[in-house]
């Protein structure tokens, strides 16, 4: 299995180098570097108090933990998010809170732990595992204008929708 070496700088005192937990995930859980409490109908941005320097040709993919967005009513919002070669500030995941706002009781307080996708007030613990992110490679585009692409390859017909539900 290829490996490449990421460096990483620990911005936040306490704050958790990512770790796969088995063998052969794809993905290394990023856990949170405080405690974030996420209100119905909101979106936060939960710091995980690191900071990478991601090659050219590679970034790095945020996307959700499913036992999360199945338990739970909080989704990492802009999934997958792309952290590029470029970036070099803290990694912050952006959380939403989906619960509707009329159909839950404010009140009500959860953690990741909560089983069922409660609606309510969520709170984040500092050491939580958020979400995962996966290095990818990532070959550049160069587009070249041709008259019709109706020409080229087969065109499987239809768009949104056509292969039915």
């Amino acid at each position: 299995m290829k490996e490449v070496e990421i460096p990483i700088e620990i911005c936040r005192k306490g704050a958790v180098i990512p770790q796969y937990q088995n063998l052969w995930d794809a993905g290394m859980d990023v856990c949170a570097a405080e405690d974030v409490k996420i209100g119905p109908g909101e979106t936060v941005v939960i710091p995980t108090g690191l900071k990478f320097a991601i090659p050219e040709g590679y970034e790095i993919q945020v996307r959700p933990r499913s036992g999360i967005s199945l338990k739970t009513p909080l989704r990492v919002s802009n999934s997958p998010g792309t952290i590029d070669s470029g970036y070099r500030d803290e990694l912050g995941i952006i959380i939403s809170n989906t619960s509707d706002l009329c159909g839950c009781d404010h009140a009500s307080f959860f953690t990741l732990n909560t089983t069922g996708n409660q609606k309510g007030v969520y709170t984040i613990f500092k050491g939580d595992r958020i979400a995962q992110l996966v290095l990818k490679e990532v070959p550049r585009m160069k587009f070249k204008v041709v008259p019709s692409v109706s020409e080229i390859g087969e065109d499987r017909g239809g768009g949104f929708g056509s292969t039915g539900i």
